[in-house]
C-alpha cells in the first residue's frame, strides 16, 4: 500500500492550492482522508471521502474553503484548499482507512500560508 501526497508549497493568504493523494496497491477501502499537523500542534483531520458512495466529511475548521474530491480511474484523491489562510500552514498528510481497521499512512507535504 502506497500513499503519496503532493501538492504544497508556499503560498501567500487568500491563495488557492490542490493537494494530490495517489493511491497504489488497494481497491477496497472505507475512505480516504487528509490531514495535518502544524507545528507543535496534535494532528487534526480535515476531510474524508467514502469509497462506496462518495459522501464527504468537513472538519469545521476547513467547511466552505476546502473540498475533497477523487479520480477512480487515476486512483488519487485531491484537496482543493482555497482562502488560504497563515493559520492552514502545516504538514499535510492523507490517509486511508481498510475495512479490516488498518489505516495507511502516506508521506506529508508541506503547505506554508505566508505574506
Amino acid at each position: 500500500v502506497q500513499l503519496q501526497a503532493s501538492g504544497g508549497g508556499l503560498v501567500q493568504p487568500g491563495s488557492s492550492l490542490r493537494l494530490s493523494c495517489a493511491a497504489s496497491g488497494f481497491t477496497d477501502y472505507v475512505a480516504i482522508g487528509w490531514f495535518r499537523q502544524a507545528p507543535g500542534k496534535v494532528r487534526e483531520g480535515l476531510s474524508c471521502i467514502s469509497s462506496r458512495d462518495g459522501t464527504t466529511y468537513y472538519a469545521d475548521s476547513v467547511k466552505g474553503r476546502f473540498t475533497i474530491s477523487r479520480d477512480n480511474a487515476k486512483n488519487t484523491v485531491y484537496l482543493q484548499m482555497n482562502s488560504l489562510r497563515p493559520e492552514d500552514t502545516a504538514v499535510y498528510y492523507c490517509n486511508a482507512k481498510m475495512y479490516s481497521g488498518v489505516a495507511y499512512w502516506g508521506k506529508g507535504t508541506l503547505v506554508t500560508v505566508s505574506s
